[in-house]
């Protein structure tokens, strides 16, 4: 094997300060989307529940929709074909914007100049494909949840003058999040490596930055397995805290 590895090309310099702009997007990404996501995901939720017919048709289709087809082409459909059905002053809204800090100004010793993009179209795209995505798998997580509190707490609090809304809020849904916690987890894992994903239509998170330093500095090997290295300490990091996290229940379970 004739490569020479340049390992201390990644910890300095731009490569370094590129793939630590990555991370920073990846989190950035994902955070948004799984807060999204979380919402969103309930909202469904509760609509399949609902009485009424026509909200259960829709978030059945919404669920079954967005859970069976790939996500790159719903990534795709978002940024370059959803203009065609989106009213004309979102497209213009979404094209112009860029949420940015005046420069200069210093954070965490590091000095920025001039300025600095927050959101841009590219990221916004990014954060609604990977939203309503999980959020169908996460609808369904919590609506298996629902299904395993006795039917007879929702008949106890309409019995006691709560309505349907107000009983799923203060009864059914704080004891069902609690139970689907360890799936939820792992769809916000899921998220994480899915936003490799957003690197096709020029979100620079980690594996479009890791892309850029194998194309400009030629150490490709280092790069991606930088790249491949961080994200297998996010999903340590995800998986501890789900082992955490069963021990804890189990223990409250047996007593």
């Amino acid at each position: 094997m004739d490569y020479n590895f340049q390992w201390h090309k990644m910890f300095s310099g731009e490569p370094a300060q590129w793939m630590w702009d990555g991370f920073v997007t990846t989190l950035q990404i994902s955070s948004i989307s799984l807060i999204c996501a979380m919402l969103l995901g309930i909202i469904i939720c509760v609509l399949r529940m609902t009485p009424f017919k026509p909200f259960q048709w829709f978030s059945l289709a919404y669920t079954e929709f967005f859970r069976n087809t790939p996500l790159l082409i719903q990534i795709f459909f978002w940024y370059n074909a959803s203009h065609v059905i989106i009213p004309t002053a979102i497209n213009e809204w979404m094209n112009d914007l860029y949420y940015w800090f005046p420069g200069p100004f210093s954070m965490f010793g590091t000095q920025f100049v001039g300025e600095w993009v927050l959101f841009n179209v590219e990221l916004i795209t990014g954060v609604i494909a990977l939203t309503v995505y999980t959020s169908a798998f996460i609808a369904e997580e919590i609506r298996a949840g629902i299904f395993s509190i006795p039917k007879n707490q929702l008949e106890a609090s309409r019995a006691v003058g709560l309505s349907f809304l107000q009983g799923y809020r203060y009864v059914i849904l704080p004891q069902a999040l609690r139970i689907v916690i360890p799936p939820l987890i792992s769809q916000a894992l899921n998220l994480i490596k899915n936003s490799s994903l957003c690197m096709v239509i020029g979100v620079t998170e980690m594996m479009f930055q890791a892309t850029q330093i194998e194309s400009y500095h030629a150490i490709p090997f280092e790069a991606f397995s930088v790249a491949l290295l961080i994200y297998m300490i996010i999903s340590l990091i995800v998986s501890f805290c789900i082992t955490m996290y069963n021990k804890h229940f189990m223990i409250q379970v047996m007593y």
